[in-house]
């Protein structure tokens, strides 16, 4: 009794008077909140780490909504924001770390250090004070050192192959462009293709940069490779869809019982109205990807190929703090142009079910039948020209189902790229080899014509596996060996040319879906069938 005596006459140090003489008292939530850190601060019995219990409350709080609502610190944010704002300050490299050693993959075109001299296959041993080269560092800890304020200043000690002593460089950091265009490439005399892996800032002024380069190219018809794109701004979305739609066609629109609906039509006729148009998604293609898909596909626009998309029809405005943390917040709900919410079901608070969701459609067996995916009819709509059927309530139906592939996949295949054996060798090799790769394949489409991945280089890759514990299984390794083969000359190719180069040579060998798309898009009577019937 001394010691409930005790803690109220200290409580009432806090709480309002009315508070402690009437039960009744309705104590608004965010004073309960204030009051309730303020006596942890003044007495709990240890020290307490004020900002971090002020966190962890929002984390709560934040965690008892949906699974799409989050909060960020300062760092994290920093992460988040960075690859959708389109560029950053530092050195413009690509690199790898392998075996404690950092080697430069490619320097940025026109890039601080290119214009220096920085070469592929350069060791960077140390940057400023800072050792780099011969200790374990993750990633993160290098992106920190090497990334900078503009206009600054880092000395580079850098190790070139077949000089003795090692070289130093002043390297003046600058804006680094983040692409989200991977690749653009003609797939076939008439078909661009181009890959798209996130929706971010510049992402439409790249795709206009692309198209005006394959049209002059002879693009007539559209691949867009949507496959594990996680989404960006709504806003890149809704430029992109403009471009394949007539003006004020309806691409998204949002609903918000707080802050009102917001409607987003075609504000100018689209450039690119004629020829075929093939959207490439897959279960990992969510948020942006799928209002781009699904405008296309209500629109009767273009087809959808692949597999069922991931369902996030839910949209967060960021709400950020004077400290550099961030909440983002689901405020609104998005709809296709027929009125379909994509958003898959979710029980409220409990974000760690809604993570098994891929888990479950893999057990059900929608990853490799289409007859496994099922709508309720309730869900039913159609588009808005040709009168298709199409379903909301988890992600978009692609038109054309592709199954996934795995008669190559082996656990051999698994532990081989878990311990990083293929990226490993290919860079060894690229290094070993460079100059006298350079002279046998000085174009990119001699390296796609005329390199092949030889038996001895795969009994080399083999021996590194080995000599990291992993037991060489011959069924397996057969089973495996043409999906290996090609990816070693993908990484080969992006490490001698660019990221498109690695698209290149692994799309029409490994990717099933953008094979089934590039076949559909050049078949007039199975495209236009499609895209009048739906799918049969």
């Amino acid at each position: 009794m001394t010691r409930f005596i005790l803690f109220t006459i200290l409580l009432s140090s806090i709480l309002p008077l009315s508070a402690k003489s009437n039960p009744e008292f309705q104590f608004p939530p965010e004073r309960k909140l204030l009051t309730a850190e303020q006596i942890i601060e003044r007495y709990y019995v240890d020290d307490v780490d004020n900002q971090k219990l002020v966190q962890d409350a929002i984390v709560a709080m934040l965690k008892s909504l949906d699974p799409h609502s989050s909060y960020s610190d300062p760092e994290e944010t920093k992460e988040l924001t960075t690859p959708l704002e389109g560029n950053f300050s530092g050195i413009g490299i690509q690199f790898n770390m392998l075996n404690d050693t950092l080697f430069v993959i490619q320097t940025t075109s026109g890039g601080p250090s290119e214009k220096v001299g920085i070469l592929p296959g350069d060791r960077i041993l140390s940057a400023g004070d800072s050792i780099i080269s011969g200790v374990k560092s993750p990633n993160s800890r290098i992106i920190k050192i090497l990334r900078g304020p503009k206009g600054s200043r880092i000395d580079l000690k850098v190790l070139r192959r077949d000089t003795p002593e090692p070289i130093q460089f002043s390297v003046t950091r600058d804006d680094i462009p983040i692409y989200s265009i991977d690749a653009a490439y003609m797939a076939d005399p008439t078909t661009g293709y181009i890959r798209i892996s996130r929706f971010a800032e510049d992402t439409d002024k790249e795709f206009r940069k692309a198209i005006k380069e394959l049209r002059a190219k002879g693009m007539k018809n559209l691949i867009i490779d949507l496959e594990d794109n996680g989404g960006g701004y709504l806003n890149a979305a809704h430029q992109l869809a403009s471009h394949f739609l007539k003006y004020d066609d309806l691409v998204v629109y949002t609903d918000a019982p707080k802050i009102g609906a917001t409607v987003y039509r075609v504000e100018k006729a689209g450039d690119l109205q004629d020829g075929k148009l093939v959207i490439l998604a897959n279960q990992y293609s969510a948020s942006a990807s799928e209002i781009l898909a699904g405008a296309v596909q209500d629109n009767d626009r273009g087809l959808v190929v692949g597999r069922r998309t991931f369902g996030k029809g839910l949209v967060q405005r960021p709400f950020p703090f004077p400290d550099g943390s961030m909440i983002r917040l689901t405020v609104s709900k998005y709809y296709t142009p027929s009125g379909r919410c994509i958003q898959k079901p979710y029980q409220t608070g409990d974000g760690e079910d809604y993570q098994k969701d891929m888990l479950r459609r893999y057990e059900a067996g929608e990853f490799s039948s289409e007859d496994s995916v099922h709508f309720a009819d309730s869900l039913r709509f159609e588009t808005l020209r040709n009168r298709r059927p199409v379903y909301g309530g988890g992600g978009i139906m692609p038109d054309r189902f592709v199954p996934i592939d795995t008669t190559a996949y082996s656990t051999y295949y698994r532990d081989l790229v878990a311990k990083g054996i293929l990226n490993r060798y290919s860079i060894t090799y690229v290094d070993n080899n460079r100059n006298q790769l350079k002279r046998l394949y000085p174009t990119e489409q001699q390296f796609l014509d005329k390199f092949n991945v030889t038996d001895e280089m795969m009994d080399d890759m083999v021996k590194l596996g080995q000599s990291d514990s992993i037991k060489f299984n011959r069924e397996q390794y057969d089973r495996s060996l043409p999906m290996m083969r090609t990816i070693v000359k993908a990484i080969i190719g992006r490490d001698l040319f660019d990221t498109a180069t690695y698209f290149k040579v692994v799309n029409p060998v490994l990717n099933p879906i953008y094979r089934e798309g590039l076949l559909l898009i050049n078949d007039d009577e199975r495209y236009n069938r499609l895209l009048t019937q739906g799918r049969r």
